[in-house]
């Protein structure tokens, strides 16, 4: 069985969005053509308490890019964004909704972040993903999202940890690129882990 996974496709992190990823509105037509495909497509969600410690605005002296040790885990400090419950924390009203099986949500710890769209970021909580792809079977999965270099990465590094045969839908990311050529180094760090680019 093979899964289509959408990571991330919520306002904030569209042109626009309180965390903009530049051109991210480009996939979401993308996602849409791919979807059909599959008998199973699942989608993760950013999901912050108001409080979350990744948000800059809750640290005194700390601004948006700055780099804090949080809870043992080195911590990237972001915009407050994907806020439970706000507009821009929802999906894309033009994605075709209808043909996701089910939504996961992430972030929701407010001392640790969850890159990835299967465990938080100390993989200490799972986010029911992986539980969910094993009760179906799952064996492959399909990647695309938003940001190509922070959960799509992590999502597909962890996907592949589990076994899963990996595969990254490459024009159907975009990328944060806090540094030159983060996005790069992500693809180059998730093929070298065994993730297909397609």
């Amino acid at each position: 069985m093979k899964a289509l996974i959408l990571v991330d496709l919520q306002y904030d992190f569209l042109p626009g969005g309180a965390l903009a990823v530049s051109e991210g509105d480009q996939i979401i037509s993308v996602a849409n053509e791919w979807m059909p495909r599959f008998e199973l497509v699942v989608a993760t969600q950013d999901w912050h308490p108001e409080n979350h410690q990744s948000f800059a605005s809750q640290h005194d002296n700390k601004q948006i890019g700055d780099v804090i040790e949080l809870r043992g885990l080195e911590q990237v400090l972001w915009p407050d964004h994907c806020v439970q419950g706000t507009s821009g924390a929802e999906l894309h009203a033009d994605l075709h909704a209808d043909r996701i099986t089910r939504v996961f949500h992430k972030g929701t710890d407010t001392y640790i972040d969850s890159y990835s769209g299967f465990f938080n970021n100390c993989h200490q909580h799972s986010t029911g993903l992986a539980e969910y792809l094993k009760e179906r079977a799952v064996d492959e999965v399909v990647i695309m999202g938003l940001a190509t270099d922070y959960c799509v990465k992590y999502t597909a590094l962890d996907a592949i940890k589990l076994g899963l045969k990996t595969s990254l839908i490459r024009e159907g990311c975009r990328g944060v690129n806090l540094k030159p050529d983060d996005v790069q180094r992500a693809c180059e760090e998730m093929q070298a882990a065994g993730v297909a680019h397609i």
